[in-house]
């Protein structure tokens, strides 16, 4: 109710008495190293209260930046990547590499010092693409890591994959890029820092996703104990995985506040929000799948260049080597599968978790492939596809990667989604755009994907003698609605009202877990909150025994009153906890699911294009989606409404751009970087499937937060291709732009 009646209290909304504003010095240069830095007419200008370069940090004993240890480089040896700090101390690395940082009494006199800030910066060459970075005698992002090629995973036997791929009656490929994106959220990054000089207790007020991990990160770059950091998350305007994990102006803000003895904030503008946040996708991908002579899928072999930018993020590498292999193969049954990962590093922004994180780009790939192989070979892409689908009788099934689907009933849901779309009907639809001068086509994409990460998840669920129940969680809500979700199940666990239940995350004093990421908050932080919930009610009915003077296996509970069986002696759990010290008594819960969960969906597009602008218009899309038992159907129908708004704007519209010789970002704003808009999407008809709940935990639910994102790419390219095929086009890389469609087109009709 707040967020609909305008009481959000956002990080930019909190009132900090005495807070100073910093404003960051960043580097224009995609690679430079910095001779000199001149601070003195910054110092100077009025409000300032401090000015400070990487070296002074460093000097300060700051530590680097934490990413997830475990992987490899090609030779074996660990993972290479320049050592980020809060600013760096001598050579930017990209455009927006933060190199100094002005303290004062406002934001306005901090962003005009900052501009007296001089920098003696000596430019050095730099590389931003992919595909050049990992090219023969390229130019090194970072000259002492001595290769571009920061960390690689391989999955699968060569030597049978080449056989099988040897023997195969038919070989569809597809070599394509996964567009770099900018995650955008509506909210830009703030970030408040205080120091607590008598008990020596940092508190940093950010906008998180895993408030106890960005705790810890936070600490190791102090060096100082985490238990000396308090991280405060409040209301969040969107995260999309970006927002997962630290940035350098979170611990940069709890030092200053500690160096100029008073609090300190820092806001994003939206230019430095594309400058300086995580991006996401950006990848080249050659892949290969092996058909026998009943296309049947026999063999997958995907090679894989994903672009990390200048330093790896926290969890940067797991995105592209492991997190989105593991669906890699699809909803189908593929035997053989041959991964060959490499995270590389260029001189651009950092890239990490974006929606889905790795996982629509590993179902893009199979998906495309499929729609490669069906025309290929004249096999209808329906028919194609339920020939190679896991059936429902095979779960669990153990793919090709070696994780296990524990249930899914792929067949059902296809069926389902051709006859929501009305699949039958294209031909006509198909005529009417024709007679208009327009052309029409169609577009097939099944997904699967996994949610959960981290199975372990805390809840503590108060019950207080003033009629609230609170509970508090290590997940974090950012918009997807957790708030409402959780207040439903221990509402309904206790038999009380759902507006009696309060719902608390974000503070590293008060709640334990790991938070939300890979939408595992839901089937995981919900069935800690239910088993808290349960574990609440077994303290009170002990507590009513003693009450009641009997046993506690003669207490019953029901509708929010404790009961001796058989009897009208009763007490109220409310009247409970009012008798119990502070008033209030708790139950926790921590559980550990055995399994992720494997929501799973098909999706149906069908776009009309104009052939005289190359204008391309989603006219129909619709899908059914399998999320297992859903516990707040509208909430499930939004955030599958809200990826596939990401996943078609990737598809037709966004794209992040570097200048390949200067490294310059060409797309910082909204003018030159495409974001979808509301009149960009038809009505969605979505369905839901739910005879197939997830057994790996006691909701049966699945995760939803990503799956639009997921499913939603390949659909609407497979369209656009079909389409276009009456002009012989066999693949486009996102986004699919009007001017690309019109020079195929034009050229086409030329050599006709």
């Amino acid at each position: 109710m707040r967020f609909l009646t305008g009481r959000g209290a956002y990080t930019d909304d909190i009132a900090v008495p005495g807070v100073a504003h910093a404003a960051i010095v960043r580097s224009p240069h995609a690679k430079a190293r910095i001779a000199a830095i001149d601070i003195s007419a910054a110092k100077a200008a009025g409000g300032v209260i401090g000015v400070f370069t990487g070296a002074d940090l460093l000097a300060a004993g700051l530590h680097p930046i934490p990413y997830v240890p475990g992987f490899v480089g090609e030779d074996g040896q660990p993972a290479r990547s320049p050592r980020r700090y809060p600013l760096t101390p001598d050579v930017a690395r990209f455009v927006g590499d933060g190199v100094a940082v002005v303290v004062a009494e406002t934001a306005e006199q901090a962003r005009d010092a900052a501009e007296r800030v001089f920098v003696d910066y000596e430019p050095l060459q730099a590389v931003t693409d992919v595909r050049t970075a990992v090219s023969a005698g390229a130019t090194l992002a970072d000259e002492a890591a001595g290769t571009n090629v920061a960390a690689c995973h391989v999955i699968g036997d060569d030597d049978r994959i080449a056989d099988a791929f040897a023997r195969a009656a038919h070989v569809a490929r597809v070599e394509l890029v996964n567009n770099r994106l900018v995650p955008n959220p509506i909210e830009p990054r703030v970030c408040i820092g205080a120091f607590d000089a008598d008990t020596g207790r940092f508190t940093v007020r950010i906008q998180s996703q895993t408030a106890q991990s960005s705790r810890n990160s936070i600490a190791a770059i102090l060096g100082v104990a985490p238990e000396q950091v308090r991280v405060v998350v409040s209301d969040i305007g969107g995260g999309f995985g970006m927002k997962t994990f630290i940035y350098p102006e979170d611990a940069l803000v709890a030092w200053l506040a500690k160096a100029c003895g008073r609090p300190v904030k820092w806001r994003a503008d939206r230019s430095e929000s594309f400058l300086a946040d995580t991006h996401g996708r950006d990848q080249w991908v050659e892949a290969e799948l092996a058909l026998d002579g009943e296309g049947r899928f026999v063999a997958l072999r995907v090679r894989v260049a994903a672009n990390m930018g200048a330093y790896l993020a926290f969890i940067g590498p797991v995105v592209p080597l492991r997190a989105g292999v593991r669906v890699s193969t699809g909803v189908y049954d593929i035997p053989l599968f041959r991964f060959e990962g490499r995270a590389v590093l260029t001189n651009t922004t950092p890239v990490c978790a974006y929606r889905g994180a790795g996982r629509p780009e590993a179902i893009y790939v199979i998906e495309r492939l499929v729609d490669v192989a069906a025309r290929e070979t004249g096999i209808d892409p329906v028919e194609l596809r339920q020939r190679n689908l896991v059936p429902a009788t095979a779960m669990p099934y153990k793919n090709a990667v070696g994780d296990t689907y524990d249930v899914g009933h792929f067949a059902a849901v296809l069926a389902d989604a051709l006859a929501l779309a009305d699949w039958a009907g294209f031909e006509t639809r198909k005529a009417v755009s024709r007679a208009a001068g327009k052309l029409r086509g169609r577009g097939l994409a099944c997904y699967v994907e996994w949610t959960g990460g981290e199975m372990t998840e805390r809840a503590v669920v108060e019950v207080h003698g003033n009629g609230r129940v609170v509970l508090l969680s290590g997940t974090q809500n950012m918009g997807q609605g957790l708030e409402t979700s959780y207040a439903q199940l221990v509402a309904d666990a206790l038999g009380i009202d759902y507006d009696r239940v309060d719902v608390v995350q974000g503070d590293t004093d008060r709640i334990l877990g790991l938070g939300s990421v890979a939408s595992r908050s839901l089937f995981v932080g919900g069935s800690a909150a239910v088993n808290g919930s349960k574990d609440a009610i077994e303290k009170g009915r002990a507590l009513a025994a003693d009450e009641l003077e009997t046993a506690p296996r003669d207490i019953e509970y029901e509708a929010g009153r404790f009961r001796i069986a058989g009897t009208d002696r009763a007490i109220g759990l409310f009247d409970l906890a009012a008798m119990q010290p502070g008033s209030r008594f708790a139950g926790e819960a921590k559980v550990s699911l055995s399994m992720p969960s494997w929501p799973n969906g098909c999706y149906v597009c069908e776009v009309e294009i104009d052939p005289e602008t190359g204008e391309t218009r989603v006219d129909r899309f619709s899908g059914v989606d399998d999320a297992g038992k859903r516990i707040n159907p509208t909430i499930v129908e939004g955030q599958v409404h809200g990826g596939l708004a990401q996943g078609i704007g990737q598809a037709l519209l966004e794209a992040c751009r570097y200048d390949g010789e200067t490294g310059q970002l060409l797309t910082g704003t909204f003018q030159d970087y495409a974001m979808p808009r509301a009149d960009d999407f038809p009505p969605f008809a979505l369905g839901a499937y739910e005879k197939a709940p997830a057994t790996g935990n006691p909701l049966g639910a699945k995760g939803v937060g990503e799956i639009g994102a997921v499913g939603a790419p390949p659909a609407v390219v497979n369209a656009v291709i079909d389409a276009l095929s009456e002009w012989d086009v066999r693949h486009l890389d996102m986004p699919i732009r009007a001017e690309d469609v019109w020079r195929i087109v034009q050229r086409r009709k030329r050599a006709a």
